[in-house]
């Protein structure tokens, strides 16, 4: 049954089904975070009341003060900082190299070279033969065991080859013409031309070193070296860890825990809570400005393979 402007009653229920789906979708993903920011800003004894929704019902700025205020954290931000920024500048740098060789068709052995790169993508040396090489190298409870074996990241080989293969074999032409050579050709040409896929690159690596927490867990024995997210899975930690005793003391000993923390504005719950935030703000707030980058080098960068 048709409708006005061309669309029936069914094209109409479907787009309603979909518009509510969505909304369900959005909601089930957006309210943990809107939950977790409104206990960070609770104050402690109510939120042990449980109920906490969306808002705070009493606010308090004291868990954020605490996070700041400690001098462990603001290291670990140090670090994660400087493993971000270090680890996405020369990973883009070397992968963008790199793929700029492998897609020219006239690089000899250029089959060979990608078989060779496809190899570890589906084969590795495992955790213990890593650990003994890192530690051989000297990377072990070294800060550059965050940068250096993360230089080159293989599918981010793969989307930027790809990318260049698309572009356009005149540029290169008429730069050879003007007397450029290969490196010129890839700084003052390839790169203006390439910011999509640049960007999408440069977010992959920010995002991966920014979140992660296995080198600094397996690799780094120096507290000083220990990134945000090991630094957050220890509150973490000790959050659960409190939560144990006190299920285990029960009885008077739990009151009698309970009263003494009583009046308290902050307990482990709401720090854990705080510093979680304050954790993935910058990644929240940079995000958004290279979305736009992301999905367009993401559809353009594999268009073919």
């Amino acid at each position: 049954m048709a409708m006005a402007g061309g669309r029936s009653v069914i094209d109409r229920i479907i787009d309603v089904f979909i518009f509510i789906s969505m909304l369900l979708v959005i909601a089930l993903i957006v309210y943990p975070f809107l939950n977790a920011l409104a206990i960070s800003f609770n104050h402690a004894d109510d939120t042990a009341l449980g109920g906490i929704t969306v808002f705070p019902r009493v606010f308090a700025w004291e868990s954020y003060r605490n996070v700041v205020t400690n001098p462990m954290i603001w290291n670990a931000y140090a670090v994660t900082v400087y493993r971000t920024l270090a680890g996405t500048i020369l990973a883009t740098f070397f992968t963008g190299i790199l793929s700029f060789g492998l897609a020219h068709p006239n690089l000899v052995g250029r089959k060979y070279y990608s078989i060779i790169l496809l190899i570890p993508m589906y084969f590795g040396g495992g955790l213990i033969p890593t650990f003994l090489m890192y530690r051989a190298m000297g990377l072990f409870n070294n800060p550059l065991v965050f940068v250096v074996p993360n230089l080159i990241g293989l599918w981010n080989v793969i989307l930027m080859r790809t990318y260049f293969q698309t572009l356009p074999q005149a540029l290169e032409e008429s730069a050879k013409i003007d007397g450029a050579n290969y490196l010129q050709i890839f700084f003052k040409i390839i790169i203006p031309v390439s910011m999509p896929i640049i960007a999408t690159i440069a977010l992959f690596n920010g995002i991966w070193h920014w979140n992660d927490w296995f080198y600094g867990t397996i690799y780094i024995v120096n507290q000083a070296w220990k990134p945000m997210q090991n630094v957050l899975l220890s509150v973490i930690n000790d959050a659960r860890q409190a939560e144990m005793l006190a299920a285990i003391r029960g009885g008077l000993a739990a009151a009698a825990a309970s009263a003494a923390a009583r009046t308290r504005p902050v307990n482990v719950r709401s720090i854990t809570m705080a510093t979680m935030f304050v954790t993935i703000f910058p990644v929240l707030v940079v995000y958004p400005f290279l979305q736009r980058y992301f999905i367009k080098g993401v559809m353009i960068g594999s268009i073919k393979g």
